[in-house]
């Protein structure tokens, strides 16, 4: 009887390994995916990190280190480039930046740093930094 205990220990600890832990709780203030909105406030936290230096909190293109580019970054909130951009066209400037879509080449592209489903946040998110037209 003794033999079988060391067995029974193993094959214990090997189902114990085997079964799914469950995930960690998301940390506090971190968006769920059951509340309204979620996307955007996904976006707004990836513009924050990447875009928010040069395009500023609001997208008005006033961001800390917009003053030492030129040109300097585009007004993101402005109605009439907001109307004249489909999402897809500002996806792709996301994705392959400024010279990928013959505009300046000081904005990088974050093609390969963003999935395509944060990109897709990010221009949901630019969508509602429009301002309202005069």
């Amino acid at each position: 009887m003794r033999a079988g205990r060391p067995l029974i220990a193993i094959a214990c600890l090997a189902l114990a390994a085997c079964s799914r832990a469950k995930a960690p709780p998301p940390p506090a203030g971190a968006p769920s995916p059951a509340e309204p909105g979620y996307e955007v406030r996904l976006g707004h936290d990836v513009f924050v990190h990447y875009c928010a230096t040069c395009h500023g909190d609001a997208g008005a293109g006033d961001g800390f280190n917009a003053y030492n580019l030129d040109p300097r970054p585009r007004d993101l909130s402005d109605p009439a480039f907001q109307k004249k951009k489909t999402d897809a066209e500002l996806a792709d400037t996301v994705r392959r930046g400024g010279a990928g879509v013959g505009l300046s080449n000081l904005m990088p592209p974050w093609g390969k740093t963003l999935s395509e489903r944060q990109v897709d946040e990010v221009v949901l998110y630019m969508r509602g930094l429009r301002k309202s037209a005069p």
